[in-house]
C-alpha cells in the first residue's frame, strides 16, 4: 500500500524507509484524523521485533510515514524460495508473537499480519512493519477490485465478515503465517475473493502433517487453537500462544520431541492377486460409471438467493443491495427448469444466524446463492457464490463488475454463470431472455430500486413513497418498462392489500400502467398477473385467465402469479386446479403468509379442513401478529359451524387492529341466534367502510333477503372481492347463503358476473 523510498534523514543522518500513502486513502478528513491518531500510537512502540516509526508528515498533499529502514527480505520472499526447518519456523513465530505482545500491551491491534509485512533481517531477526496503517489497508481492500485475495487470505473470519475485531484477529493471522511457513501453502484458498472468504468462514484447513510429515502434534495443536473460527475458542491472549511456542522450542532443543518424519501407515506385503482384483474393479467402475459409494449425486433443481450484503460505506444504500438481490431472483426465475424461491421468503433471512443447510431445509432447496454488492461511484460489483446444501459444499464463486449503465447486463451475467455451474437445462428462448438487456439511466435505475424497496414494505406511507420514486424513474427514462410495472403494482397494493383506495379509483391507473409496461416489454410476467387480477374483479373471466396463463408461462417461478391464479380458480369453482396452483405458490415462497393463506383456502374448498387449519397455524408461527391469518382461521371455523372458535379468531384480528373483522363477529351472532347482538354491531359500523359482500352475508343470516340483495348489488358495482366468496362457496357450506341461490335475483347477479356457465357446470 503506497510507494516506499529508501531515503536519508539529513537532520539525524540516518537511512529511513519513506512511505507515501495513496491520496484516496487519506482523502476523507475523518479517516485521515483517525490514521494520524493510530500512527502516533504506533510510533510510541519500541521493540526489537517492530520496525520503529520515526515521523508522520505531509508533503504537497500526500501523507508520508518515515520508519526504520531494515536490511533483509520479506518473510513472503523467504517462504517462496525454500521450506524452513521446523525449529526455524517456531523461532520466527516466537519473534512475531513477541512484537505483537508489546503492541497489544499498548492497546494496539495490527489487523494486517502477513508475510509481506514481516522483514527478516540479515541477522535472522523478524521485524513487523506497518503498525498504524492496517485500518487504511482494510478500507482499500473493499474498493480495489481483484486485489484483495492475497491479504484476505490472512484475515480472521470476523474481519472477513466486516465485524468488529480485537487483538485475537492478530493471533489468527499469526496462525496462518505459521501454517504457511511450515507447509509452503495457505490453509484457506479460493480462486476468487468470495470463495476464499467462504473457506475462511466455513471450512477447516488440511492437517499440517499432510504437507510436512515432520510437524509434531504439539505444533498442530498450537496452529489449530490459533485458527479456531470462534474467537472465544482461540488463544485469548498472545502471551498464551507465546508460552506454548516457547515450550515447543524448549522440547525441540532438549530432544523431548522429535521432528523425524512420521510414518502414519505400516507398509504391508500385498499378494499379486489383490492388485489384479482391485484393477478389475476400477475398470468396471470406469466402463459402467457405477458408484460404489451410494446413489448418483442429486442434481440441483432448486435454489434460494439470500439477501446480498451491502458493502457500501453508506448504510442508506441497503435499498441497492436489496434491489440487486431481487433482480437476480427475477433473472434466475426465467429458467423454467429451475425452482427459485421468491423474494418474500428469502428476505426473512436477512440477518439470520442460521446455517446454510438449515436455511436450505426450511426453504426446501438444493443450493443457496449468497454474496455481496458494492457500489463505488458509477461502478457496481457483485461477489456471488453458490453453495450446495446437503452435504454443504462450496461449488462456485466469482466477482462481476460493471458500470451502472450496464447493470442489467451484470445481473444477466451472474444468472447465466449460476445456471452454467449447476448445469440446468436452459431453452434457447430463455437464453435469449437472459442475454437481452439495454443500457439504463443510472438515476432512473436508482429511483426504481428505491421504489421497489418502499412498496415491498406494503403499508400506505411506504407504498405511496415507492410510487413517487417510480414516477421519478419514468421522468428520467420514459421507456423504463419496469418502472411502469412498479406503478401498477403500487396502486394494486393500495387497493387490494392496504385497502385505502377504491376499485373505481385504482383500476384505471393499474390497467393504464400495466399496459404501458407491456407495450414496452411484453415479457413482464408480473404485469400480466396484475391485469389478470383486475380483469377477474371486473368479471372478465376469460381475459383474466388469459393474462394469468401468460404470466405463469413467462415466469413459472412467480409465487404471486400462481397464488393469484389459484384464487381466481377458487372463485370460478375449479377447486382441484386451484389446489395445484396454490401448492406450487407455496413451494416457490414457503414463508410468505399471504401465499400460505391462499393455499389454506384452496385446501378448505377441497374439504381438507385439518390441512387448511394447519397451514394457517404455520402462518401464525411465522408471524403471530398477522391479523389476516386470524380472519382466515375464523372463516374456516365459521363454515365448519364451529362458531365459538370462529368468534375467538375474529376477536384476535380486531385486537390487532383489523376492525373489518367486526362484521364477521356479527355474522357469527346472526348464525347462532343472537340477532340483537348482530344488529348492534351493524349499527355501530355505519360510519365505517365494510365490504358490502360481507354485509350481504350477515343480512342473509338474519333472513333479510331484501337487504342482502341490496348489498350484493352494491358489491357488484364496487367490484368487491368479498362478493366472490359469496358466489364461489360450494353448496352446503352456508345454509343462509344457499337459501339465496334459488332466488331469481341471485341467478341474475350470477349472469351479470359472467358466472352462469360456471354455475351450470357445478
Amino acid at each position: 500500500m503506497g510507494i516506499v523510498y529508501k531515503a536519508r534523514d539529513l537532520k539525524l543522518d540516518r537511512t529511513v524507509a519513506l512511505k507515501f500513502l495513496p491520496h484516496h486513502l487519506t482523502s476523507d478528513p475523518v479517516e485521515k484524523e483517525r490514521f494520524y491518531h493510530e500512527a502516533k500510537a504506533a510510533a510510541a512502540l519500541t521493540h526489537a521485533n517492530i520496525a520503529v516509526v520515526y515521523e508522520i508528515g505531509e508533503h504537497e498533499g500526500q501523507v508520508f510515514i518515515a520508519m526504520e529502514y531494515v536490511e533483509g527480505k520479506t518473510l513472503s520472499e523467504e517462504i517462496a524460495t525454500r521450506q524452513k526447518a521446523i525449529d526455524r519456523c517456531i523461532d520466527l513465530a516466537i519473534q512475531i508473537a513477541q512484537g505483537l505482545q508489546k503492541a497489544h500491551e499498548k492497546g494496539i491491534v495490527h489487523r494486517d499480519i502477513k508475510p509481506g509485512n514481516i522483514i527478516i533481517t540479515n541477522d535472522g531477526a523478524a521485524k513487523i512493519l506497518d503498525f498504524g496503517l492496517a485500518k487504511l489497508a482494510g478500507q482499500a481492500k473493499l474498493t480495489k477490485t481483484g486485489s484483495t485475495v492475497g491479504t484476505a487470505a490472512y484475515m480472521s473470519p470476523e474481519q472477513a465478515q466486516g465485524m468488529e475485531v480485537d487483538h485475537r484477529t492478530d493471533i489468527w493471522s499469526v496462525g496462518i503465517v505459521l501454517y504457511e511457513m511450515l507447509t509452503g501453502k495457505l490453509p484457506f484458498r479460493g480462486e476468487h475473493e468470495a470463495a476464499l472468504i467462504y473457506s475462511l468462514i466455513n471450512e477447516q484447513p488440511q492437517p499440517l502433517a499432510r504437507f510436512n510429515e515432520k510437524v509434531t502434534p504439539e505444533i498442530e495443536h498450537i496452529v489449530a487453537k490459533a485458527l479456531a473460527k470462534d474467537k472465544g475458542e482461540r488463544y485469548q491472549h498472545v502471551d498464551d500462544m507465546l508460552a506454548d511456542l516457547k515450550s515447543v522450542r524448549r522440547r525441540l532443543e532438549s530432544g523431548a520431541i522429535t521432528t523425524e518424519a512420521r510414518l502414519p501407515y505400516r507398509i504391508l506385503k500385498i499378494p499379486w492377486y489383490v492388485y489384479v482384483s482391485v484393477a478389475i474393479i476400477i475398470l468396471v467402475f470406469i466402463l459402467n460409471k457405477v458408484s460404489f459409494f451410494g446413489p448418483p449425486e442429486k442434481p440441483i433443481t432448486s435454489v434460494a438467493v439470500l439477501p446480498f450484503q451491502n458493502l457500501s460505506k453508506d448504510p442508506e444504500q441497503k435499498y441497492f443491495s436489496d434491489g440487486m438481490t431481487e433482480a437476480l431472483i427475477s433473472e434466475l426465475s426465467k429458467i423454467k427448469a429451475l425452482r427459485v424461491i421468491s423474494r418474500t421468503s428469502i428476505m426473512r433471512f436477512k440477518k439470520t444466524e442460521k446455517s446454510l443447510p438449515e436455511i436450505a431445509r426450511e426453504l426446501g432447496v438444493d443450493a443457496i446463492v449468497e454474496g455481496s454488492v458494492q457500489r463505488v461511484q458509477n461502478d457496481v460489483r457483485i461477489t456471488a457464490q453458490l453453495v450446495k446444501a446437503q452435504p454443504e459444499q462450496h461449488l462456485w464463486a466469482n466477482d462481476f463488475t460493471r458500470n451502472i449503465q450496464n447493470v442489467l447486463t451484470l445481473q444477466s451475467e451472474v444468472a447465466q454463470a449460476i445456471a452454467n455451474e449447476i448445469k440446468i437445462a436452459v431453452t434457447p428462448e430463455e437464453k435469449k431472455q437472459l442475454a437481452s438487456s439495454r443500457p439504463v439511466n443510472p438515476e432512473a435505475y436508482e429511483a426504481y430500486l428505491k421504489g421497489r424497496f418502499f412498496i415491498n414494505k406494503v403499508n400506505e406511507a411506504d407504498v405511496r413513497k415507492g410510487i413517487s420514486y417510480f414516477e421519478q424513474a419514468i421522468a428520467k427514462d420514459s421507456s423504463y418498462a419496469l418502472a411502469y410495472e412498479g406503478l401498477a403494482e403500487g396502486y394494486d397494493y393500495l387497493w387490494s392489500i392496504v385497502g385505502v383506495m377504491s376499485a373505481k379509483e385504482a383500476f384505471p391507473r393499474i390497467k393504464t400502467w400495466a399496459m404501458k409496461a407491456l407495450s414496452i416489454d411484453e415479457t413482464l410476467a408480473e404485469a400480466y398477473a396484475i391485469l389478470g387480477d383486475i380483469e377477474s374483479c371486473e368479471w372478465n373471466w376469460q381475459g383474466a385467465e388469459e393474462n394469468f396463463k401468460r404470466a405463469i408461462g413467462l415466469n413459472q417461478n412467480s409465487a404471486k402469479g400462481h397464488a393469484i391464479y389459484a384464487w381466481y380458480l377458487c372463485n370460478t369453482k375449479r377447486y382441484g386446479e386451484a389446489l395445484i396452483e396454490a401448492k406450487r405458490a407455496v413451494e416457490l415462497d414457503p414463508l410468505w403468509p399471504l401465499v400460505k393463506l391462499i393455499f389454506s383456502w384452496a385446501l378448505f374448498y377441497n374439504h381438507q379442513y385439518d390441512d387448511a387449519i394447519a397451514q394457517v397455524n404455520e402462518v401464525l408461527s411465522i408471524d403471530s401478529t398477522y391479523s389476516f391469518a386470524y380472519v382466515y382461521l375464523g372463516d374456516i371455523y365459521l363454515f365448519r359451524k364451529a362458531y365459538e372458535k370462529a368468534k375467538v379468531q375474529y376477536q384476535k384480528a380486531i385486537a390487532l387492529g383489523y376492525s373489518p373483522a367486526q362484521i364477521m363477529v356479527a355474522l357469527v351472532y346472526a348464525k347462532t341466534g343472537h340477532q340483537m347482538k348482530a344488529r348492534e354491531i351493524l349499527a355501530n359500523l355505519k360510519t365505517e367502510y365494510i365490504f358490502p359482500g360481507f354485509l350481504a352475508l350477515v343480512y342473509s343470516a338474519l333472513d333479510e333477503k331484501g337487504r342482502a340483495f341490496e348489498y350484493l348489488e352494491t358489491a357488484y358495482e364496487e367490484h368487491d372481492q368479498a362478493l366472490l366468496i359469496a358466489t364461489s362457496l360450494p353448496s352446503g357450506f352456508d345454509p343462509a347463503l344457499d337459501s339465496l341461490r334459488a332466488d331469481p335475483r341471485f341467478q341474475a347477479l350470477v349472469k351479470k358476473m359472467g358466472l352462469e356457465e360456471i354455475e351450470r357446470r357445478e
